[in-house]
């Protein structure tokens, strides 16, 4: 049994968007806190009536949103990693 549903969070053009990686739930948000109200509000529906049994799920279980990273993260940027300075130039 399964104690954790996992979601994927990744963000859209203009969206945040959660996608259910246990349960076929979607749904998305205009900021971080309406997309885990919408997250919440989807697997409550999805499992409304159901057995949790049926999808493998163990009673009360937690929910683990993992968000995706854009693929240009610019560290050099932000500062938090300092360019490598060689003694002989």
């Amino acid at each position: 049994m399964k104690h954790i549903i996992n979601i994927y969070l990744s963000k859209g053009d203009e969206y945040y968007v959660a996608e259910g990686v246990d349960l076929p739930v979607v749904t998305q948000g205009k900021t971080l806190d309406e997309l885990v109200k919408n997250i919440k509000e989807a697997i409550e529906l999805h499992l409304e009536g159901e057995s949790l049994t049926d999808f493998g799920i163990a009673p009360n279980p937690s929910v683990l949103m993992n968000f995706e990273l854009p693929s240009q993260i610019h560290a050099y940027a932000q500062g938090f990693i300092r360019p490598r300075r060689d003694k002989n130039p």
